[in-house]
C-alpha cells in the first residue's frame, strides 16, 4: 500500500486538519485571522476591500422573489481593515455572493482569485463557477473548499478558467451543508495569471525525434494558462485530452432522449474545442482517448431510454449503440476538425483486472470496479465490436489501441498478449497503450521494478503489434533532492528501456505537463515544475543525447474526412440543471499502481476501517493520526500493517489525502460510518 502527499502542502494540510477542513485538490489553502490577501505577479483586473462602503461588482446568487443580501458591514470582525462583504438571507445552500465574468473575464483565459471568506458558524464555504456551454447546458463546478467555523479562511491564488466558447459565466461562494448561515468576504481580488519565461533548454520533441513521438495530457482548464501552451509547443508532438473526449464528456442524455431512438447515442463535443482548436492552429497531433470504458461512462448509457433509472438494454441493442457512439464520434471530428491528425484513439481502455479477469458487472457510478459492458454482455466480448466499429469508422492511417494500467502485473499482462493476439489474427487492433503510471518510493525499490517493466513491454514487442507509453509519470514519496533523484533516475532508467525497443514503439506520452496540474499532484510525478522550469528527471532523460541533426516537421494534415454521413445535432435541452457541488473532473480516474503486498501480509485485513489509532472507535483523533502520518511526521503505531490498512477509507489500494477528506467528512456528520 503507497503513501501520498507532499511535503509541499504540509503547513495547510496541517492547519485544514486541526480545523477540521476538507483538504482541496487544487489551488492552495492557508489558514490565518491576520494579514491581508493580496495577488501575486499578474494584472489585477478587480479589487475590493470595502472600506469605501460599497458592494462593487458582487450580486447575491439567488432565484427571483429571492431574499438574500449584499451588505457592507463595518466593525472589528473585519479581515482587514474595518469593513467586509456580509451576505444574509440565504435559504439554499447554493445561494451567495457572485461575480459576472462580463466585462472582467473572458473563457479560454486563465485567471486567479485571492479572497477571504468565513461563515457565520461551521459551514463548508465553496468557491465555485457557473457557465453555459453552447448547447446551452448549464454547468457547476467546485474550484476549492475550506471549512469555517466562524474565523476567515484565506483562497490564496486560486487558479481556474471557463472552457472556450462557454456563456454567461461567472464565480460565487456559497456554504455548503448549511442553507441558512450567513456568509463573509473580504480583500478580494481577481487577477490574470502571470505568464511564465521558458528555460533555453532542449526540445523533448527534437532529442528524442529519432525514436518516437514526444507527447503529454492536458485538460481545457490547463491549456487556458499562455504558458503551459508555450510548454507544448516546445517540448511536446503529441497530445492527449485528459478528460475530453471520454464517454461522459460528450454523450448528451438531454439529446439522446429527445431523438426518441433507443440506439442512436447523440454527443457533442464542446468539452474537447479548446483543446482541439489548439491542436489544429499548431500542428500537433492527436491521441484519442477514449471510446469504450466503464470508468467515466454514466450508468443510464446502458440504460433502456437513456434514462438513469431504466432497466439495462440488451446486447443487440448496446452492440447498436456502441457502433452508431464510435459513428457519431468520428464522424463529429471530421466534419469539425477535419485538418486535425488523430494519429491513434484508445479503442478500448482498462477492460481487464490485475488477476487477469474482466471486470464484475454493473456500473461504474455504483462501484468503480464494475463495467456497464460486462453487465449488458456479461464478459469480455465488447471489445472486439469496439474495435470492429473503430475500424469502420476511424479516419484512414489512424491507429488503434488497447490501454491500461498496471500492465506490468503478470497475470494482467498475459490476458492483454492473448487478447491482442486475437484482435491482431482479426485485422483489427494495431497496438497496446502502456498507461505507465509508476511510482519511486524512498527506502525501497521503485515499483514497478525496470526489469519487471521492461519485461511487459518485451511481452508486448513480441505480438508484433506497435506499442506506446501513453500515462506516464513516477509519483515520489519525498519532495526533497534526494526523491527528485530517485525519480530522476528512474525515468532516465525507463527512457533508455523505451529506447531499447524504439523500432517497435511510436510515441511516448506523459500524463500531463508539470506537476500542480498532475492527477497525482501531491506527489509531483511529471518532469516539470509548477512553474514551468525542468526538474532533474528532465535532465537524466535529455543527458549525453545529441540534437539531430535533421528534426522532422509534422507535416500538414491532408486525409479527407470519412465520407460516412455525418450525424445533426438535435436542438439545445431546454431542462433546468440541478444545482450540484460535485467536485470537478479534470483529473483523470485511472487508478494508481496497485502496490504488491510485503511478505507475510497477504492475509492481513483492516479491523476498522477509518481507526487509524486502533483504538476501536473512528473519531477526530484518527484524523490528526492520519494527517500527522501523511506529513511524515509520525508513523503508524508500531508500524502496523492493520493500522495503514484501517486508513484506506476509499479503498483504493492508497493512503493519500482523499482518504483524509473522506475521514473528515465522517467526523463533520457528512457521511455515514457506512461509508468509511
Amino acid at each position: 500500500m503507497a503513501k501520498k502527499m507532499s511535503g509541499k502542502i504540509t503547513a495547510g494540510l496541517l492547519s485544514a486538519v486541526m480545523l477540521g477542513v476538507a483538504v482541496p485538490f487544487a489551488g492552495s489553502l492557508v489558514n490565518t485571522n491576520s494579514g491581508k490577501v493580496t495577488a501575486a505577479e499578474g494584472t489585477v483586473l478587480y479589487s475590493n476591500d470595502f472600506e469605501d462602503g460599497e458592494v462593487g461588482k458582487f450580486n447575491p446568487r439567488m432565484n427571483e422573489g429571492d431574499s438574500v443580501k449584499l451588505t457592507v458591514t463595518t466593525g472589528d470582525a473585519a479581515h482587514g481593515g474595518s469593513s467586509f462583504l456580509s451576505c444574509t438571507g440565504r435559504e439554499k445552500s447554493w445561494q451567495g455572493i457572485s461575480l459576472p465574468a462580463e466585462g472582467l473575464m473572458e473563457p479560454g483565459e486563465e485567471y486567479m482569485v485571492s479572497a477571504a471568506v468565513k461563515a457565520q458558524w461551521y459551514c463548508e464555504v465553496v468557491m465555485s463557477m457557473q457557465y453555459d456551454d453552447s448547447t446551452g447546458t448549464t454547468h457547476y463546478v467546485n474550484i476549492q473548499k475550506a471549512t469555517s467555523q466562524g474565523e476567515w479562511q484565506e483562497f490564496d491564488q486560486v487558479k481556474f478558467s471557463f472552457p472556450k466558447g462557454s456563456t454567461n459565466c461567472s464565480i460565487y461562494f456559497e456554504g455548503n451543508g448549511d442553507a441558512k448561515v450567513e456568509l463573509y468576504l473580504d480583500d478580494f481580488t481577481l487577477s490574470t495569471v502571470p505568464e511564465a519565461e521558458l528555460e533555453d533548454i532542449a526540445s523533448l520533441k527534437d532529442l528524442y525525434s529519432p525514436y518516437f513521438r514526444f507527447g503529454t495530457a492536458a485538460t481545457d482548464s490547463e491549456l487556458a494558462s499562455k504558458s503551459a501552451q508555450k510548454l507544448i509547443k516546445k517540448h511536446f508532438n503529441s497530445l492527449t485530452p485528459g478528460n475530453e473526449l471520454k464517454p461522459e464528456s460528450i454523450l448528451d442524455q438531454a439529446a439522446c432522449q429527445s431523438k426518441g431512438d433507443n440506439v442512436d447515442p447523440q454527443i457533442k463535443i464542446d468539452a474537447a474545442r479548446g483543446i482541439l482548436d489548439f491542436c489544429r492552429d499548431n500542428n500537433i497531433p492527436v491521441r484519442g482517448h477514449t471510446l469504450v470504458w466503464h470508468s467515466q461512462t454514466p450508468g443510464w448509457f446502458f440504460k433502456e431510454g437513456f434514462k438513469d433509472d431504466g432497466d439495462f438494454v440488451s446486447k443487440e441493442v448496446m452492440i447498436q449503440r456502441m457502433e452508431n457512439y464510435i459513428k457519431n464520434v468520428m464522424n463529429a471530428l471530421a466534419k469539425e476538425y477535419p485538418t486535425v491528425n488523430f494519429y491513434s484513439w484508445d479503442v478500448v481502455n482498462e477492460a481487464w483486472l490485475d488477476d487477469g479477469s474482466y471486470r464484475k458487472p454493473g456500473t461504474y457510478d455504483q462501484d468503480r470496479n464494475s463495467s456497464g459492458w460486462v453487465q449488458v454482455f456479461g464478459d469480455n466480448s465488447f471489445i472486439e465490436y469496439a474495435f470492429r466499429f473503430a475500424r469502420k469508422y476511424a479516419p484512414e492511417g489512424c491507429k488503434l489501441y488497447y490501454n491500461d494500467f498496471n500492465e506490468y502485473m503478470p497475470q494482467k499482462t498475459a490476458a492483454i498478449v492473448k487478447m491482442a493476439e486475437e484482435l491482431k489474427a482479426e485485422g483489427l487492433i494495431d497496438g497496446i497503450g502502456m498507461q505507465s503510471h509508476l511510482d519511486v518510493r524512498s527506502g525501497s525499490d521503485a515499483f514497478p521494478s525496470v526489469s519487471a517493466y521492461e519485461k511487459a513491454m518485451k511481452a508486448f514487442v513480441d505480438t508484433g503489434l506497435d506499442v506506446q507509453v501513453t500515462e506516464l509519470d513516477a509519483t515520489v514519496s519525498s519532495n526533497d533532492e534526494a526523491g527528485f533523484k530517485k525519480q530522476a533516475d528512474y525515468y532516465k532508467d525507463i527512457l533508455d528501456c523505451c529506447k531499447k525497443y524504439a523500432d517497435n514503439i511510436s510515441a511516448v506520452v506523459l500524463w500531463g505537463t508539470t506537476d500542480d496540474k498532475s492527477w497525482r499532484a501531491s506527489q509531483t510525478p511529471l518532469i516539470f515544475n509548477g512553474d514551468f522550469t525542468a526538474k532533474p528527471a528532465y535532465y537524466s532523460i535529455t543527458e549525453d543525447m545529441k540534437m539531430p541533426e535533421n528534426i522532422p516537421t509534422e507535416p500538414t494534415q491532408t486525409t479527407e474526412p470519412t465520407t460516412t454521413e455525418p450525424v445533426t445535432q438535435p436542438e439545445p435541452s431546454t431542462t433546468d440543471p440541478v444545482i450540484t457541488t460535485t467536485p470537478p473532473t479534470d483529473e483523470p480516474t485511472t487508478l494508481p499502481p496497485s502496490q504488491p503486498a510485503t511478505p507475510g501480509e497477504e492475509d492481513v485485513k483492516a479491523s476498522k476501517y477509518g481507526d487509524v489509532d486502533m483504538n476501536g472507535t473512528v473519531e477526530l483523533a484518527d484524523v490528526t493520526k492520519l494527517s500527522k502520518y501523511l506529513l511524515n511526521s509520525e508513523t503508524f503505531p508500531l508500524g502496523s500493517k492493520v493500522a495503514e490498512l484501517n486508513s484506506d477509507v476509499t479503498h483504493d489500494g492508497m493512503v493519500d489525502s482523499r482518504d483524509l477528506s473522506k475521514l473528515l467528512e465522517y467526523n463533520i456528520g457528512k457521511i455515514p460510518e457506512s461509508e468509511l
